[in-house]
């Protein structure tokens, strides 16, 4: 979800391939990558052909997390989905970021580029793997994929959470057992958005968190998680 805190910032059942040695890289400047609800080919950079997408019927080992069984999508926006404004959150919401740190913490977490730029760094306590098109970008102690299917398999046997932006929701959604719904209780303006297709999953917890002190408005955590694939 498009929650992070930056100063202490801490699944279909399918089979997972283990993940390659972590890779670190020198550090360069960010061109453009693909993250918002409207997918942008990189600027001057040559496009890779895609590898087709895992199939979500395809099995994976299931893996025993806190959060349950393969890959999460884990979101915050308004009733109407709006997650962003001018690349940064519409919102100040310090108990989200907490509980956002709590889920995450010691897990994996796959972004778009433009997402990670909102960061600024990898998160500590948790492995980053960029989703992005151009082969050039590189960061230190962020893993890069080109497609879904590279990201799933560089994520390992570790819990794993799909963040954001737009674009990566749309790709990834289709392979996650759950989605981790922050519902911001207000009617905010905001230049990115996000249909989220929730046909295929159903609630399964529920709760409201008036706003606390550091809090600009009210929420609502919903889990949902994917009804039996046929």
């Amino acid at each position: 979800m498009l929650i992070f805190d930056l100063n202490h910032l801490c699944l279909p059942h399918n089979h997972r391939t283990k993940s390659p040695d972590t890779l670190n890289r020198p550090h360069t400047k960010s061109p453009d990558m693909m993250d918002s609800s409207t997918q942008h080919p990189d600027e001057g950079a040559q496009e890779k052909k895609r590898e087709p997408l895992l199939s979500p019927t395809e099995t994976r080992t299931p893996k025993k997390e806190p959060v349950g069984d393969g890959v999460a999508a884990l979101v915050a926006m308004t009733r109407d989905g709006i997650i962003g404004n001018n690349g940064d959150l519409p919102w100040r919401l310090s108990s989200d970021l907490r509980r956002f740190k709590q889920i995450t913490m010691g897990g994996v977490l796959i972004m778009g580029r433009k997402t990670y730029d909102s960061i600024g760094r990898p998160l500590p306590g948790r492995k980053t793997i960029v989703l992005t098109r151009n082969a050039n970008w590189q960061q230190t102690g962020v893993l890069t994929a080109s497609n879904p299917r590279e990201a799933i398999v560089l994520s390992g046997e570790q819990k794993t959470f799909v963040v954001g932006g737009a674009e990566i929701y749309r790709q990834l959604l289709p392979y996650c057992d759950q989605i981790l719904l922050t519902r911001v209780l207000a009617e905010i303006e905001g230049d990115t958005k996000i249909d989220l297709d929730l046909t295929d999953f159903e609630a399964s917890e529920r709760s409201e968190h008036p706003a606390g002190e550091r809090d600009e408005y009210a929420t609502e955590f919903i889990r949902y998680k994917r009804r039996k694939r046929s």
